[in-house]
């Protein structure tokens, strides 16, 4: 894979392509939505060739019957039909992507394409003294009621999602804030949206495009838009919401002007993922996401109709009859028909069960025959999230000998590899492969080395039998604890009164104290920026680490995957990690290895300055140096006898809380998890596995903070500077003490990271932009925080005959060519849906 600064590869072509945002979902209660990546610029072939491709059974619009009936499974019915809402979800976009205008769609790149449907041309027609976008608009573009969609639309939209009239309940305002006036241009076709400041990302905006009538009045935009929309402009209009049976009916728009949908009609059910075997099995469905247990069944049905075998032959094979022996039939046959009248009539109620069981498995794998499994990768990732805001991950040696642990690769592949997908892992938290952005930034972190995690422990103190030994005197420890908070709260008012200012001349202190240290740390200028965020980052946690309460935060996030930046309810909760953990800050040899990673990031970012010699002699050795991962001095590696024993320090175990959720669609992701505890395990980490209901996994687990160890999934972003910075910006300290962290749920972040997302969103210059965002990626590795394992299979059963649907990659579905495909006869072909 390529590495940040690399040169790119051969250009894109920039003929537009009509494609509907695609809807990206993330296994465990951490679903989250957004789009794929920005922009049309070149992509390595070889990371090109790692993107898995679309399996959607394309098909030309000829070839496709008029009419017809599909029905589409999704997770439940939408609680609101405003995508902008916090509680939003994966359905609401679904509706909102066939119903309301996308003025850009994906390609199968994931980049983003204007939409013809919509617009005519849409560029930047001034940079000075301010950035002026206009819009032509398709001249035929029309609401359901008849009026043409306008300025007053986009005007009434940016005005509601501006943030500056607290009456509509937005869940993001991100870049309608930096718009300062949008007028209409030389005609009713035109609109001019004008910006306070350069928004690099001002594709993502008016996408969806909602009327005025629902953004035009805070009561339609909370509290109307939720059960109805009063216009509409899609190939299908919202017909009828159904809660009684859990269906959502969406008909073809008799006043669209584009190609018309194929389909009369699209009916979206509600069906609970571990219920969707038994609905494809009845014939209720005709398009549904599925997990893996329900792919291989349908891949035996499939394998059994080619064989020639029916269904009682393939219950008999791998069905609830695939156990019974001659043997056990034998005896069987025997104790009903034997003397023993009561044990006859309890064998034979037990057959006649089995013999029931047996016919329903025949008669779904006939049913189940008439499907196939389409697969890709979605555009998003499973992440091992770190929590560092208290216990032993707050030390940042800590979390980097959890990721050394980790032979990514290998979780990679136990997942991926028997779905014939590729099994790399993503190089980045930003983007996937395939898309213009991606670079392999992972070497600024490194891959599984257990000596050097076991090394980056004993660097932090956790050494075998350790927790045997009795820590420091009380009166001691007790004034050094004093010291330390008199320290943070010393460094909280300087950070307050200083910090986001101007940088000091000079080269700053790299690290920051041990418990109970006097001495400063080496002086480093290639690591002036990340020593002063890990020194801000270690005083707003030492100010909030005594009470790790969660009271009053607010959480701003994305729901369902792939379906259009929607956020999820704010959280407010109560009670974060209870353990009492006092943050300390990184020791003088701390600080020497934390300089080595961070030169190495920013060799990455940049190819060259004071940082790339470091990073050029660790990418010699691959398997880490001492003075590079771990501290120049540390001791050396324990022998594996010794690693075996239980790591601790001052009297404390080193343990870990592993929080996975528990319900029936997350086998996968606890399999991952047990591999997981095991890798910890052979370099001294013990595991604490919690095991939770799916409903509070993610909100009273990971949201709010109770959990060292979790796995839960991000979408990648068309537009990361935007979308992502709320996932990796430093969490700022509240006045209760509790941390505010936007989306940043392992609460790591840094503010040279937040710098660079900042420039990122403010160039216009593309390639310039996502350079920034490759070289916050480096230091998002640097940090540690949260470390991306694999990227999520996207398995879809749909009928056999169903055409331009499926496993859409990194593109989204086209609503209006999705259909049944005609039948061929003597006459031609033709189907009757």
């Amino acid at each position: 894979m390529s590495q940040i600064g690399a040169p790119r590869g051969r250009t894109c072509s920039t003929s537009p392509r009509s494609r509907t945002l695609r809807s990206v979902a993330t296994l465990t209660s951490a679903v989250l939505a957004v789009a794929v990546l920005a922009g049309c610029s070149s992509t390595d072939e070889a990371d090109e060739a790692r993107a898995a491709a679309q399996d959607n059974a394309p098909a030309a619009r000829d070839k496709v019957a008029d009419g017809g009936t599909l029905r589409w499974a999704v997770d439940a019915l939408p609680t609101t039909l405003n995508t902008f809402q916090a509680d939003a979800d994966g359905t609401t976009s679904r509706i909102a992507g066939a119903v309301l205008p996308s003025l850009y769609t994906l390609d199968e790149r994931g980049r983003p394409r204007l939409n013809p449907d919509y617009l005519e041309t849409a560029q930047v027609v001034e940079t000075e003294p301010k950035q002026v976008v206009l819009y032509k608009l398709n001249q035929q573009a029309v609401w359901s009621d008849g009026r043409e969609i306008g300025a007053a639309d986009f005007v009434a939209q940016w005005r509601a999602l501006s943030g500056r009239d607290t009456a509509y309940w937005t869940a993001r305002n991100s870049g309608y804030e930096r718009i300062e006036k949008i007028e209409r241009g030389k005609n009713d076709l035109e609109v001019r949206v004008t910006f306070s400041k350069p928004y690099a990302d001002w594709q993502s905006l008016f996408t969806p495009l909602y009327p005025k009538q629902v953004m035009g009045s805070p009561n339609s935009f909370n509290d109307g838009a939720r059960t109805t929309l009063k216009a509409t402009a899609g190939p299908f209009l919202l017909k009828a919401i159904d809660r009684k049976n859990g269906d959502v009916t969406l008909a073809r728009n008799p006043r669209w002007w584009g190609q018309p949908a194929k389909l009369d009609s699209m009916v979206l059910k509600a069906v609970a993922r571990a219920d969707r075997a038994d609905a494809l099995a009845a014939g209720t469905l005709d398009l549904a996401e599925i997990d893996r247990s329900t792919a291989e069944r349908i891949s035996l049905a499939l394998r059994d109709a080619r064989a020639g075998r029916g269904g009682a032959q393939a219950a008999l094979a791998h069905g609830p009859g695939s156990s019974i022996t001659p043997s056990k039939a034998l005896k069987s046959w025997a104790l009903a028909h034997g003397s023993d009248e009561g044990k006859a009539a309890e064998v034979k109620a037990a057959r006649e069960k089995n013999q029931k069981a047996i016919a329903a498995y025949a008669t779904a794998q006939d049913t189940l025959a008439k499907y196939v499994v389409r697969k890709s990768l979605e555009p998003a990732y499973t992440q091992l999230s770190l929590n560092g805001e208290s216990g032993p991950l707050a030390d940042e040696r800590v979390r980097r000998a959890v990721a050394r642990a980790i032979n990514r690769q290998e979780l990679a592949e136990s997942v991926l590899k028997p779905l014939g997908l590729p099994a790399e892992p993503p190089g980045s938290h930003l983007a996937l492969a395939g898309q213009a952005a991606y670079a392999d930034s992972s070497d600024a972190l490194g891959n599984q080395d257990t000596a050097e995690a076991r090394a980056l422990l004993a660097d932090a103190g956790w050494v075998p039998g350790g927790a045997a030994r009795k820590p420091a005197d009380a009166g001691t420890k007790a004034g050094s604890e004093a010291e330390e908070k008199a320290a943070g709260q010393k460094a909280g008012e300087k950070e307050k009164a200083g910090e986001g200012g101007a940088k000091k001349e000079g080269a700053e202190k790299e690290g920051a104290e041990k418990e109970g240290a006097k001495k400063d740390a080496a002086k480093d200028s290639a690591a002036t920026d990340a020593a002063k965020d890990s020194a801000a980052a270690t005083d707003a946690k030492k100010q909030a680490a005594d009470t790790a309460s969660d009271e009053g935060l607010y959480i701003v996030g994305d729901d369902k995957p792939g379906e259009r930046r929607a956020a999820p309810a704010p959280v407010i909760g109560a009670g974060g990690p209870e353990n009492g953990t006092n943050i300390l800050a990184p020791a003088p040899a701390a600080a020497r290895q934390s300089a080595a990673l961070l030169a190495r990031a920013e060799a990455l970012d940049t190819g060259t300055g004071a940082g790339a010699h470091a990073a050029q002699t660790i990418a010699r050795t691959d398997k880490g140096v001492a003075g590079a991962y771990a501290p120049r001095g540390t001791a050396a590696p324990v022998t594996a006898p010794e690693a075996s024993k239980a790591l601790g320090k001052d009297g404390k175990a080193l343990s870990l809380r592993f929080v996975l959720p528990s319900g029936p669609g997350s086998e996968s992701l606890r399999a991952v998890g047990d591999r997981i505890v095991r890798m910890l395990d052979a370099v001294g980490i013990r595991t604490e596995v919690t095991k939770v209901s799916d409903d509070s996994f993610f909100k009273d687990h990971v949201a709010s903070g109770d959990y060292d160890l979790a796995l839960y999934s991000w979408p990648a972003s068309a537009f990361p500077a935007t979308d992502a910075r709320p996932i990796f910006a430093k969490p700022e300290p509240a006045s209760d003490g509790s941390l505010l962290v936007e989306q940043n749920y392992s609460r790591v972040g840094t503010d040279r990271i937040d710098q660079l997302f900042d420039q990122a969103a403010g160039t216009l210059d593309e390639e310039e932009a996502r350079e920034l965002v490759r070289q916050a990626d480096a230091r998002i590795w640097a940090a540690a925080g949260s470390i991306p394992l694999y990227q999520r299979p996207q398995l879809v059963a749909a009928k056999a005959d169903l055409v331009n649907a499926g496993a859409w990659g990194l593109a989204g579905p086209r609503y209006q060519d999705i259909g049944f495909k005609k039948r061929e006869t003597s006459k031609g072909a033709e189907r009757t849906p």
